[in-house]
């Protein structure tokens, strides 16, 4: 039987032959030497009282990479689960901003797409709680011979509701394989969370929004938007889109229509070379022009300073993304940058 191949939205040119991986790779061996990883994204300790003690404060916590614990409707929910200590040959650069000894008990895992780099089957294994799975069309069999039963997989568009939470898998632009004959036999996409069925559209608005500090001791020198700007409160029922890989792409718009979103975690990481990168992973600049066109209140960037995926440092894509704020003219405080570990509480105490 043929192999069913997933298609992106708009047809873009793949990057995948050897001449161009190895023009890639000379000019990766030459721009490493010399790029400054001095500068590592800070962390501190997580609150594991409180996030395992939690079932009514809608909260936020960036692990690292494109994992974060998302707590929402009494529900501990994990994206794209990576705690490897390295990926291909490339040490991890920060240590997770929770040990995945000390998650608590996962209600759903949230799979983007199969690369290695969002979807750890070793750390998969070791997340406890009943962890059902919801992953992209395709997926299903290869996880359900891995031994996880409670899988299941939608195509875009699709939704599926768990305890009072609706779950929908929406496009990105991107691709994926784990070895070299399954490439594109499963999906790809990102995944809106959302706890009450309203589809409105919102405009946005700082008016009557109450501003929350960091707890104390949490503060840092991390260029949290220019200066270290205070965690809004969001939302009792905050509805969240977790993008999880994707070139710039029209689809956007599309997510930004159908739904009222307030929090969108975008990629802004693994972008360089752009003639390489560019079709599957957003620049720090499109990435913004994401959050524009999705109309989210809050954007949280991810997939920078984990892995060195590519050739750009955390530093870079940090910068990039202020000096593009700065341009755009967007208030510095709807940009969050969490440090790792750290619980952006999106309501309530």
């Amino acid at each position: 039987m043929r192999l069913k191949r997933f298609m992106n939205i708009d047809p873009i040119e793949q990057h995948t032959s050897m001449k161009q991986f190895n023009r890639w790779r000379q000019e990766r061996i030459r721009k490493l030497k010399m790029k400054d990883y001095s500068f590592t994204v800070p962390s501190v300790q997580p609150d594991l009282e409180y996030l395992t003690d939690n079932r009514k404060c809608p909260s936020l916590t960036w692990i690292g990479h494109s994992t974060f614990l998302i707590q929402l409707g009494g529900m501990n929910i994990i994206t794209d689960p990576v705690w490897s200590s390295q990926m291909a040959f490339q040490r991890r650069l920060t240590l997770p901003g929770i040990p995945i000894d000390e998650v608590p008990a996962v209600d759903v895992v949230l799979i983007s797409h199969s690369h290695y780099d969002h979807l750890s089957i070793q750390s998969l294994r070791r997340l406890v709680g009943p962890r059902q799975l919801l992953v992209p069309a395709g997926l299903r069999s290869k996880l359900r011979k891995k031994g996880f039963l409670r899988v299941k997989e939608l195509h875009w568009w699709e939704s599926v509701s768990i305890g009072g939470l609706t779950f929908t898998f929406v496009p990105s632009q991107h691709s994926t394989r784990r070895n070299p004959w399954d490439t594109n036999s499963s999906h790809w996409g990102g995944w809106v969370i959302e706890q009450k069925a309203s589809r409105s559209r919102r405009t946005v608005s700082r008016e009557g929004d109450r501003l929350v500090t960091p707890p104390s001791g949490e503060e840092t020198d991390f260029p949290a938007t220019g200066d270290n700007a205070p965690y809004p409160a969001v939302s009792e029922k905050p509805t969240i889109y977790f993008a999880g890989d994707s070139g710039y792409f029209q689809g956007f718009k599309e997510i930004g229509c159908r739904f009222a979103i307030d929090v969108a975690l975008l990629p802004i990481g693994a972008y360089e070379p752009e003639w390489f990168m560019g079709p599957q992973h957003t620049t720090p600049e499109q990435a913004l022009q994401a959050f524009e066109d999705i109309g989210a209140k809050w954007f949280v960037p991810m997939h920078y300073g984990t892995f060195k995926l590519a050739d750009d440092t955390p530093r870079e894509a940090l910068d990039r993304l202020e000096a593009d704020r700065i341009r755009r003219c967007l208030a510095a405080e709807r940009i969050v940058i969490p440090p790792l570990g750290h619980t952006w509480r999106l309501w309530g105490k």
